[in-house]
């Protein structure tokens, strides 16, 4: 069981970089790692991210946006959470098991480069982008408290997107704001995943309990890419917040608008940013210790299996 020379982060570059048998029966496990823990982590910090949204899209202190949403009533703090809670249980079962097969695909035997690691991570963010943009252009707008009379329900929503045309319910509907989100999840996936193990093992080496520095890592590197990113989140929201064939202005548009109402203050734009710190912070913490967890179930047992 002990291996005297080499520390917790050593035994888990081992495994990442080198084992390439069983790695099939481990992407299934991954898969449903990530679906419960993006369910569970989603879930529990939904009410910050309502909080945060109204901040993008109103321009307004945590405290006031707070306040709105007491105002509309508790019977409204969780509207809008169906859409997220399905696209983020989505986003873990393709998170680690289509990066793990792509850098499978771009590096074989390994050990995988910061080079692998980035191309694999930007694909898999592509992909995230491609499956997951509709779930989140429906939860935006259900999340805006100016749209609760025209919409009061998904079903409203969707019935909306549908009386477009083809090209109407993927450009003005399902798939509005797409080219920002598409930047966004690539960029993020790729700085994601280029140095969560390098920090992760870094941490592992001081000796600290195996838990731990997948925790802190994910914590930190996923707070870390959200918060270089968040220009990008404010312009998504404000942009998937629009319905109708009137009022889409382009994305130039959008993001000049976005500048002006924050006063062309960047510090404006990241209102709300202790907020993402926070849920960041648990969101992918938590991701990426139960995945580092399983991860290791995973090797033990295989371990016994050739002893």
């Amino acid at each position: 069981m002990e291996e005297p020379n080499h520390g917790p982060g050593k035994e888990l570059q081992h495994r990442t970089r080198v084992e390439s048998p069983g790695k099939k029966s481990w992407h299934s496990q991954a898969y449903a790692l990530g679906a419960v823990s993006n369910f569970v982590s989603t879930f529990l910090t939904f009410p910050i991210y309502k909080v945060v949204f109204r901040q993008q899209i109103h321009a307004v202190a945590a405290s006031e946006a707070v306040r709105q949403l007491w105002h509309e009533g508790p019977q409204y703090f969780y509207r809008g959470i169906y859409p997220p809670l399905l696209s983020k249980t989505l986003q873990g079962t393709l998170l680690f098991g289509t990066y793990d097969s792509l850098l499978c695909s771009l590096s074989p035997v390994g050990p995988h480069s910061l080079r692998h690691r980035w191309a694999a991570g930007l694909m898999s963010g592509v992909v995230e982008a491609v499956a997951l943009s509709p779930f989140e252009r429906v939860q935006n707008v259900l999340q805006d408290g100016r749209k609760q009379a025209r919409f009061p329900s998904t079903i409203s929503i969707l019935k909306e997107f549908n009386s477009y045309g083809l090209w109407g319910r993927l450009s003005l509907g399902y798939y509005r704001g797409f080219w920002p989100v598409l930047l966004r999840n690539s960029l993020g996936s790729a700085l994601y995943f280029s140095f969560k193990d390098p920090i992760q093992d870094g941490l592992a080496e001081q000796g600290l309990p195996h838990w731990v520095p997948a925790l802190v890592s994910g914590s930190v590197n996923g707070t870390i890419t959200c918060l270089v990113l968040y220009p990008l989140i404010v312009l998504v929201a404000n942009m998937q917040s629009h319905v109708g064939w009137q009022s889409m202005p382009s994305l130039w548009a959008s993001a000049q608008d976005v500048w002006d109402t924050r006063g062309r203050k960047v510090f404006l734009i990241y209102r709300g940013g202790s907020l993402v710190i926070l849920r960041s912070s648990v969101t992918w913490g938590l991701t990426t210790a139960i995945h580092d967890f399983l991860q290791r179930r995973s090797h033990s047992r295989k371990e016994l299996k050739t002893d």
